[in-house]
């Protein structure tokens, strides 16, 4: 699986670990910055452009406290975007819920086909 990363100051060091993480987990991984840490940088210069490669977008936020959560946004949702704030997590529960996230795979159930559709349908539209 090709995953995207991208943040700002806050999060670069826990990007970089993870992009570090998923590649020994044997997935792909491009990094669309930022590249160096920049105090004062914005995120949205660096999310917009991933959310750009992924068309229909499905994002799911790490909340440490409920791991279901995660579950849910992968088996329901096919979730194709994963958002972590660096400064509420630890790098190893960073780890864990990544790892929870590649792992859990779509449930394929009718009723959430059926709802993404309606997601690509409005997308492409």
């Amino acid at each position: 699986m090709l995953i995207y990363f991208a943040g700002d100051h806050a999060g670069f060091e826990l990007k970089r670990e993870l992009i570090n993480f998923v590649r020994s987990l044997g997935h792909e991984a491009e990094d669309l910055g930022p590249l160096e840490p920049k105090a004062g940088d914005d995120y949205p210069d660096y999310v917009i452009p991933l959310a750009k490669k992924v068309a229909g977008a499905r994002a799911a936020l790490f909340c440490p406290c409920n791991l279901d959560l995660i579950k849910a946004s992968r088996d329901h949702n096919d979730s194709n975007i994963f958002a972590i704030g660096a400064r509420f997590c630890t790098e190893e529960q960073a780890k864990e819920a990544v790892n929870l996230w590649l792992e859990t795979p779509f449930s394929n159930d009718e009723r959430h086909i059926r709802r993404l559709r309606k997601i690509e349908e409005l997308a492409s539209s």
